[in-house]
């Protein structure tokens, strides 16, 4: 049992955090991890920044005006230890224009690499450490100060056993020749992390599962959709805690189904609204009720997968088959090795070459070279239907030009 120690340093100063940087400067490698407040907030923002290193914990307030730009230099010189790295690295970008120059070790990408039924970040500490740590507080809202015993209970134990864990999740990658996989795995995602996501911003409104709706619907939809970001901006508060989306598809279908009728008890509305909220809501809902129907926006129709052949749906199957079989015998899951879309692009494409499949899947080099003889398998059982075909119908495969014979004497 690893015993819990509770002594760490909470930095609000930029004298403190002056203090901090020659430490940090002397670090080989620093373990990781922010706490971000979009649960609570419409605006989202770092609240807090967790670091550990040579046995020292650090807690960073950023809400308290220190100057963290120095800090932030030396820290994107350091190898990084994060667990589920993805959305830390996205907002440490977007809220300090963060971007690490060495290497990032995901210790939840290590873990589904070496096949862990479970890779949150407690199961880690009590598979390596013996000890369990609560996450109560993990959903709590960060950017209240002063932060309560519970929440820094929560945030310290997020990166004081990280180091210990990557070591010995680094020794068993090596020994199961895994070590490249996650090395390339993690450059991967440092890399996603670095681009920002394009999406139209008029498409916004333009949410999950509203494929089934009508015009209509959507016309509704899309007034709500746009009263509720609006009263989640001017309280900044999530738009899910205005409205979630449940509520909202409900009431869309409800007021479309009844352009006549003023807001009633029908509508099952969160006691929250009411007052000038209600009224907003109703002023929408009319809006939409008023727009002429050649107005009215259009059902967005997704784009059309390529039709697949009787033969590459054969060929799709076995490839899903290979996967899920070389991925039992790895002792992970398929979809660690080949996500199942890009197993069809593969087909599709007629790859063959490791780099083929790289390109079309797409996927990572360990990937590819793992999933390489199987494709090669499948495309030349193809080949040799299509020629076996081609013989019974009597249309040959087209073949190249002949080329020309050197007849010249000797």
């Amino acid at each position: 049992m690893h015993k819990l120690d509770t002594t760490f340093q909470y930095i609000d100063t930029n004298s403190g955090l002056d203090a901090l940087i020659p430490r940090l400067g002397h670090a080989e490698r620093i373990a990781l991890d922010t706490e971000a407040d979009s649960l609570h907030h419409y605006f989202e923002k770092i609240c807090l920044i967790q670091l550990s290193f040579h046995g020292e914990d650090y807690l960073l307030d950023p809400l308290s005006k220190i100057d963290l730009s120095q800090f932030l230099n030396v820290l994107s010189t350091k190898p990084l230890i994060i667990h589920g790295a993805d959305y830390d690295l996205r907002m440490l970008r977007t809220s300090f224009g963060f971007r690490p120059q060495r290497e990032v070790f995901d210790t939840m990408l290590a873990a589904q690499i070496l096949g862990y039924e479970q890779f949150g970040l407690a199961a880690l500490i009590h598979r390596y450490l013996d000890t369990t740590v609560t996450k109560q507080g993990q959903k709590s809202d960060w950017s209240l100060r002063p932060l309560n015993p519970m929440q820094l209970d929560y945030a310290y134990t997020d990166t004081r056993f990280l180091e210990v864990i990557a070591d010995r999740m680094g020794t068993e990658m090596d020994h199961a020749g895994r070590s490249e996989w996650h090395r390339e795995t993690c450059h991967a995602l440092v890399i996603a992390t670095g681009q920002d996501t394009q999406r139209n911003p008029d498409d916004a409104w333009r949410i999950k599962h509203i494929g089934q709706l009508t015009r209509q619907q959507l016309t509704y939809l899309r007034e709500l959709w746009h009263w509720r970001d609006q009263e989640a901006r001017q309280a900044d508060r999530p738009p899910f805690k205005i409205l979630n989306n449940q509520h909202l598809f409900a009431l869309t279908t409800w007021a479309a189904s009844h352009p006549d009728q003023l807001l009633t008890n029908d509508a099952q509305l969160p006691s929250h609204i009411k007052g000038r909220r209600l009224e907003l809501l109703k002023a929408a809902i009319q809006r939409a009720a008023a727009l002429p129907e050649h107005e009215w926006p259009q059902q967005k129709k997704r784009a059309k997968a390529k039709h697949m052949i009787p033969d590459e749906t054969q060929d799709v199957d076995a490839l899903r088959k290979e996967c899920s079989r070389m991925a039992k015998e790895l002792g992970i899951t398929a979809s660690v090795l080949a996500p199942r879309a890009a197993l069809k692009s593969i087909i599709g494409a007629k790859a063959k070459t490791i780099e083929d499949i790289i390109t079309h899947g797409p996927l990572l080099r360990w990937q590819a070279a793992l999933l390489q003889p199987a494709v090669t398998r499948i495309m030349i059982a193809r080949e040799q239907r299509e020629n076996s075909l081609n013989m019974v119908t009597g249309s040959p495969k087209p073949s190249s030009p002949p080329q020309a014979t050197d007849v010249t004497a000797s």
